[in-house]
């Protein structure tokens, strides 16, 4: 395929100001995709709209704003989510448990549904969604983010099947450990707790991620949708 795979296409990245987010948001631009990123913070380098993803309304506005400076969106990566402290259960407040349901299952819902009408216009588009391993497996001490995570999977699953007649694949990944200034935050045990469970040893890269996202928005993804893309160097075992 010659010259860039996604001139001409409007690219939203949620959460796109650093992380993942900021990797995939790079790679997207340089296979020739125009990037909106929606964040809390200003992306560099980027057209960038504030969004609180668990608002409806701050959604909604991102999403008329972006339409009325580019005209369409062809692709939409929800990023955005936040982790909460480690903590059992019987521990974790309410609060903390709506909050952190709120950005990662209610703020993917949101986004998805913002801008789903503009691409059954446009005829299509691509929509994926990060997930995690947690959502999988389930992480001891994580279970509000480990549920909220199972319920993108599943909000991946629907979507993909309820949209397909639309020409908008919808797909996510389930990253295990990246590394990230986040993740460097855990500390160097529970870094090597991670790295233990890897079959490969190691941590995955923003990279790695962003090469999958790219692929799965790209022209030569046409036969996969509703589908959950495993990145975790072989942990993964359903």
């Amino acid at each position: 395929m010659s010259g860039p795979v996604l001139a001409g296409r409007v690219a939203v990245v949620t959460g796109g100001a650093k992380g993942i987010g900021a990797a995939i948001a790079r790679r997207l631009a340089a296979d020739g995709a125009m990037v909106e990123v929606w964040d809390l913070e200003p992306a560099a380098g980027f057209a960038s709209e504030r969004v609180d993803v668990s608002d409806e309304a701050s959604v909604e506005r991102a999403s008329a704003a972006t339409l009325a400076r580019r005209g369409r969106i062809d692709i939409l990566v929800n990023n955005a989510g936040i982790l909460g402290p480690a903590q059992p259960v019987e521990a974790t407040s309410l609060e903390l448990w709506r909050r952190i349901h709120a950005v990662n299952l209610d703020g993917t819902f949101l986004c998805c549904r913002a801008v789903i009408p503009a691409m059954r216009r446009q005829g299509g588009g691509r929509i994926v969604n990060i997930a995690s391993i947690a959502g999988k497996e389930g992480t001891p001490n994580a279970a509000a983010y480990s549920s909220s995570k199972a319920g993108v999977i599943a909000l991946t699953k629907a979507l993909g099947k309820e949209l397909v007649d639309a020409g908008i694949l919808v797909n996510c990944i389930a990253p295990a450990a990246i590394a990230t200034d986040l993740l460097a935050q855990a500390g160097p045990d529970q870094v090597a707790t991670f790295v233990a469970r890897c079959p490969m040893k190691r941590l995955g890269t923003v990279e790695e991620a962003a090469a999958l996202v790219a692929w799965l928005v790209s022209p030569e993804c046409t036969f996969s949708t509703g589908a959950v893309f495993d990145l975790s160097g072989g942990r993964a075992t359903y």
